[in-house]
């Protein structure tokens, strides 16, 4: 399977048409599942977040009532991460799969039908340089946490026995081991691509390697920006519905 496949969204406030990944195989096998199987027909765009994404395909938005809460639904099956990263990001027009949040779901396994659609917006050089420098330090503080839970038991017998000195002189030794661990890492940087986009179309960086990216909109996101501009409730459902009416595969 050489060419990418292409699919059209067809919705209440106009079309769209979006090509899913090749490289990201269970991800398409399973769009095309879905759209064959007339999963998506009905279903609404629940969570409109205006310079963020559109997100749709929860099957419990079909005839939901006006202001339902939405975002729940399933298939009854997740789908394993396909993140192919860098080559996949947030750009505007990105369609990736939503999921649950690491703290019940760290191997980020994806929702096996709800999708969003990127909207984000434009950074300059100097935000995008400030989101490197912060993801490298987290990377720091991340790997310092997990020596800190191997020392857990210690630590609390220095705080039972108010050894302040002693919890310094540990907080300072593991820092140091993070900071050597850190260093043994390539640093984080966006390649020349990320920024280009980033700088011109927009996105959303932040949410880059964390979520399988596995398509994007060939045609129709002036569709994508109309929907976004949607009036919403509190939980982000558009005020009036914005419906898939078919998906087909071209």
């Amino acid at each position: 399977m050489n060419n990418e496949t292409l699919v059209k969204i067809e919705t209440t406030m106009g079309n769209l048409e979006i090509k899913l990944y090749n490289d990201t195989p269970k991800y398409r096998d399973n769009f095309l599942k879905l759209v064959k199987n007339g999963t998506y027909e009905g279903t609404l765009f629940h969570r409109v977040i205006k310079d963020f994404m559109i997100q749709a395909g929860d099957p419990s938005s079909k005839n939901a009532p006006k202001g339902k809460l939405l975002g729940s639904g399933d298939v009854g099956y997740t789908i394993p991460a396909e993140i192919i990263y860098p080559e996949h990001f947030h750009k505007k027009g990105a369609l990736a799969a939503a999921r649950q949040g690491d703290d019940v779901n760290p191997e980020k396994a994806s929702s096996g039908c709800q999708f969003y659609i990127v909207t984000g917006k434009v950074y300059n050089d100097s935000t995008l340089l400030s989101m490197e420098q912060q993801k490298n330090q987290l990377r720091v503080s991340n790997i310092f946490n997990a020596l800190a839970q191997r020392h857990l038991k210690e630590i609390y017998k220095m705080k039972k026995a108010n050894d302040t000195d002693g919890l310094y002189d540990l907080q300072d030794s593991l820092l140091a081991q993070a900071q050597t661990e850190a260093k043994k890492q390539p640093e984080f940087h966006f390649t020349p691509e990320q920024i280009k986009a980033y700088t011109t179309i927009g996105g959303t960086p932040h949410l880059d390697g964390e979520y399988t990216v596995f398509g994007e909109v060939v045609e129709g996101m002036d569709i994508v920006e109309k929907i976004q501009q949607v009036k919403t409730d509190h939980s982000d459902r558009p005020i009036e519905d914005v419906k898939i009416i078919k998906v087909s595969i071209e």
